[in-house]
């Protein structure tokens, strides 16, 4: 399988272009990434009390901070594990220098000097989802009745990361069951894509 191109072929066309840091664009995206945390929040609160966290406790109070500290460092190392899942499908395929960033609507990998073929955007589009899944949900499911701290820890990160996939989801979308053409060639700068088709097909 041919994984890309080093440059558009003369017959192609732009066919789709999205940018995630257009400010609509980008507003809407972070916008549907809330929806899992918000159902995620929605689950704590029916299955956490306070008495489970023992805020009527003043000595609990250090395991809070391990609550906020374990919140923060577990998006910083998921948003870090993330974009690298893209990036060791895209090398592994293609071969091309990556380029790895962040902007005010998400954090970003891209091949922005090649043009991927179909099934190696699929690839990369849905590594993260599928590996973070399989790995996450076990143990907040597990968690959920060993230790509240955990729980709540991997839970909500759970919950970022289904969230984290909606741009990653709705290009793949694209490419399951609207472009199914196998002969598409997808740039992607990281917070840009653009889709290209053969204008004979």
């Amino acid at each position: 399988m041919k994984a890309c191109e080093t440059s558009l072929p003369e017959n192609y066309r732009e066919v789709y272009h999205i940018d995630a840091t257009n400010k609509k664009t980008g507003v809407l995206l972070n916008l549907c990434s809330l929806l899992p945390v918000i159902g995620m929040l929605l689950v704590f609160a029916c299955t956490v009390s306070a008495k489970d966290f023992g805020l009527d406790e003043l000595e609990n109070f250090p395991k809070l901070l391990f609550l906020l500290g374990g919140l923060l460092l577990g998006i910083f190392v998921y948003v870090i594990l993330h974009e690298l899942t893209h990036g060791v499908v895209y090398k592994l395929l293609t071969k091309q220098k990556l380029t790895f960033g962040l902007s005010w609507s998400c954090a970003y990998c891209g091949v922005p000097n090649v043009y991927v073929y179909r099934k190696t955007a699929i690839l990369a589009l849905i590594a993260p989802f599928v590996l973070f899944t399989i790995i996450l949900l076990p143990l907040t499911i597990v968690f959920a009745f060993f230790n509240v701290y955990l729980y709540i820890i991997f839970g909500f990160v759970f919950a970022m990361h289904l969230g984290g996939c909606s741009g990653d989801l709705y290009m793949l979308g694209l490419l399951l069951f609207k472009y199914k053409n196998p002969a598409l060639l997808l740039r992607d700068s990281g917070p840009e894509q653009w889709l290209y088709l053969p204008e004979t097909m």
